[in-house]
């Protein structure tokens, strides 16, 4: 058995959670590989909304084993909240729910840490959710981080003082900001006693022997792949690689493990927070998508920047994750305006044009060029087959298989997990 990878190829939101919990029916395994509790994966079940930001999304099929795996950064306050608003709900996570003893944690003086740099970079603020995941990174490449296993150990509060003092230093080149580190801190040792009680396991051989059994495994990743540390729109990006070379390190799987790619899309584009974000809209036709697409941050209620969608863009990443499956989500929202493009090419700031993303998208990008495509007025909520799709949406998703060389295996026209095209 391999395993298989599902990635979001814009700047995140493109409706991963949705798409791993409707998967997840045919898989043993869900395992989340990168990011923290910046991930907002929404999944609606009947009338019930969930929220998930660290528990992987395949939690709400009981024969699956979810795993949070080493590449991922735990904030006990938000992950023991996370599992006691699903037991609320009637779903007792804890028995297929495992944590790898790698994984590292965020400390309440992360968090700190995190708000206090970002009110310090004023108008050039890279849009972080001050969740503390770029100073856990920072303190995990720096060799100096707690891990999920230290939450076993007998030293932890001595550990964890060592590294607030370091943190409280350097927390004193910035501005005081209004942050209750007492209070935090005493929700944080209380939400690590809660956690000891869970199912911790050396992540790599857990996930390896599972392999050789025979189970079936699905990968979920966290934001998008333009938000990469490396390959993203730097600076504004994440701390963590987004990108399928990510599940390697952040399972401690063999790359000759990987199976299918998949990869989410929107049929438009959005972004949250700063940075470049060649397509977008601030006419009408914007506002429209964000209201019609109820486009909020799941994580931080921001709205999001809305756009049309990016082939150049797409074409990077797809190149970059190896994608073997394309899912495009949100085809429904374009019912809502009457008109709708794809940018197929860059103009560059020397005049010519290109379909490959340049080194500075912010700077280095004048213009695109669009293909436009008349939209339909039918509801696509209860369409369940690839031919009961009006005319314009099919051209649509052909134009997009054939423009991007990948073929689009799911289509979702809705927020629910039956509001789905399964080709």
């Amino acid at each position: 058995m391999a395993v298989d990878v599902l990635v979001g190829l814009q700047w995140g939101d493109e409706g991963k959670g949705k798409i791993v919990d409707l998967l997840s029916e045919k898989y043993d395994v869900i395992c989340r590989f990168q990011g923290g509790p910046n991930a907002g994966h929404t999944i609606e079940i009947g009338d019930q909304k969930h929220v998930l930001h660290t528990i992987p999304s395949g939690i709400f099929r009981k024969h699956t084993i979810n795993l949070v795996g080493n590449g991922v950064v735990i904030d006990p306050i938000t992950f023991i909240r996370e599992i006691e608003g699903l037991m609320n709900s009637g779903l007792d996570c804890t028995k297929n729910l495992y944590i790898s003893l790698k994984a590292h944690l965020i400390l309440p003086t992360h968090r700190l840490l995190d708000a206090a740099s970002e009110a310090q970079k004023g108008a050039q603020k890279i849009g972080s959710t001050l969740r503390g995941i770029g100073p856990t990174y920072m303190d995990k490449t720096g060799r100096n981080g707690l891990r999920a296993g230290d939450v076993l150990k007998d030293n932890l509060a001595e550990r964890y003082e060592q590294l607030k003092q370091k943190h409280l230093k350097l927390a004193s080149i910035y501005p005081n900001i209004d942050f209750d580190l007492e209070s935090e801190e005493k929700k944080w040792f209380e939400a690590v006693e809660k956690m000891r009680g869970l199912n911790f396991v050396n992540g790599e051989y857990f996930l390896n022997e599972l392999l050789a059994e025979g189970k079936s495994i699905l990968a979920e990743g966290a934001q998008g792949s333009m938000l990469d540390i490396t390959y993203g729109t730097y600076p504004f990006v994440t701390s963590s690689n987004t990108i399928t070379a990510g599940v390697c390190t952040g399972l401690g799987i063999a790359p000759s493990s990987i199976g299918k790619v998949i990869g989410i899309t929107k049929a438009y584009c959005t972004r949250v927070g700063s940075g470049p974000f060649p397509t977008e809209l601030f006419d009408q036709y914007g506002e429209t998508l964000m209201q019609a697409g109820h486009e909020y941050g799941a994580t931080t209620g921001r709205k999001r920047r809305c756009g049309w969608i990016d082939l150049p863009q797409l074409k990077y990443v797809i190149m970059l994750n190896g994608v073997t499956d394309l899912v495009v989500t949100k085809l429904d929202v374009l019912s809502a305006i009457d008109q709708f493009k794809a940018g197929e090419r860059y103009q560059l700031i020397d005049g010519t044009m290109s379909e490959q993303v340049p080194y500075e998208m912010e700077t280095d990008i004048r213009n695109v060029e669009y293909q436009t495509f008349k939209s339909w007025k039918e509801e696509l909520g209860a369409v369940r087959s690839f031919d009961q799709l009006p005319p314009g949406a099919r051209q649509f998703i052909t134009y997009l298989e054939k423009s991007l060389n990948t073929r689009v295996s799911m289509v979702s026209v809705g927020p629910e997990r039956n509001e789905t095209i399964l080709r």
